[in-house]
């Protein structure tokens, strides 16, 4: 994929900035292994579900399924939402997002400033996830709707294929040197599909997908958790994209642990999105362990400015029982200590 790494000097559309995201250097060992963060915040919305939401919407053109003047349903927790909304927005679509009060309020807020109808499946303000409820209500309001599309992210495979520029970016940046991918499973678009594509390019690398604590992707016991757009709820259907046999291990990381990463890795300078911050606490917490001259590269899917009201907001997360001091000394601790071999 030669000039994969190269954008035109001016775009003329919003979408034309999508990808190119860079790598950060995180953390590093004595014995030359390194943590590289694929920052998917640079991309447009602060995201990296912007990749596959133009995907999902341009096969639905391909395939004859939306035409102009056509409208685009999604269930959604927010990020998925805002990269429909800047690609309707380019191509002259309607978009509804189905969503609840568990998304960020940034989000929601930054959906409808683009334009988009949001329909509220729990309109009593709890803060209840309620993925399968928005599901079943999305998929109701496309059914038998002309030019009207339910782009349903956990099963359409096109969601997979937004993620496979990812791979070829980190082929090209690291020249195949990539020994351990490791990255959030939601949908499992983004790991599954970087993995499958990257496994064309460069063989011998393991993948970790993780979930919080509550989902049920790699077993139970199930209930609620804070991480948001990421895991499988009680209740909900496992995606069609998660694919175990792609994933070599799958692991899970608590509310506490990942907003504690959170918090402490932006003491350093860099803002991450929740569900981020438990991919980069496992990452942090296997770094030391790997072969010397090792590579992980971390999925970091969002940027932590959309949760100001949440994870970096101290009395919200003290009225959670999430706040935990020693939880943040000890990452404090770990980075300090990983990033003097930088």
């Amino acid at each position: 994929m030669p000039g994969a790494l190269q954008r035109p000097a001016v775009v003329s559309r919003v979408s034309d900035l999508i990808g190119y995201t860079p790598l950060l250097e995180l953390a590093s060992t004595e014995t030359g292994s390194r943590l590289l963060l694929k920052l998917e915040m640079f991309n447009p919305t602060g995201t990296a579900k912007i990749r596959m939401a133009r995907a999902m919407v341009t096969a639905a053109e391909e395939a004859g399924e939306l035409r102009t003047g056509g409208r685009i349903i999604e269930s959604t927790s927010g990020n998925t939402g805002l990269g429909l909304a800047v690609i309707a927005a380019e191509r002259g679509y309607t978009f509804t997002a189905v969503v609840d009060n568990h998304a960020c309020v940034d989000k929601l807020r930054g959906m409808k400033a683009l334009g988009t109808e949001l329909v509220y499946v729990v309109d009593d303000g709890t803060e209840e996830l309620a993925t399968a409820a928005r599901e079943e209500l999305a998929e109701d309001m496309a059914r038998g709707q002309d030019n009207t599309i339910f782009t349903e992210q956990h099963n359409n495979p096109a969601n997979g294929v937004g993620y496979f520029p990812v791979a070829h970016e980190l082929n090209e940046a690291l020249d195949g040197a990539i020994d351990v991918l490791i990255g959030a499973v939601g949908t499992g678009g983004a790991l599954c599909g970087t993995s499958r594509e990257l496994s064309k390019l460069i063989s011998g690398f393991t993948v970790i997908g993780v979930e919080p604590k509550g989902s049920i992707a790699f077993g139970g016991p199930a209930h609620d958790y804070y991480q948001s757009g990421t895991g499988t709820p009680e209740g909900a259907e496992i995606g069609a994209l998660v694919d175990f046999d792609l994933i070599d291990e799958g692991v899970k990381v608590g509310d506490v642990e990942a907003f504690a990463t959170c918090r402490a890795v932006a003491r350093t300078g860099l803002l991450i999105g929740g569900s981020a911050g438990g991919v980069v606490h496992e990452a942090l917490t296997r770094l030391q362990s790997l072969p010397p001259g090792s590579t992980m590269v971390a999925l970091i899917n969002d940027g932590g400015e959309k949760y100001m009201d949440t994870v970096f907001n101290d009395d919200w997360m003290q009225e959670r029982n999430l706040l935990n001091d020693e939880a943040e000394r000890e990452i404090d601790e770990l980075l300090s200590k990983l990033r003097r071999n930088r």
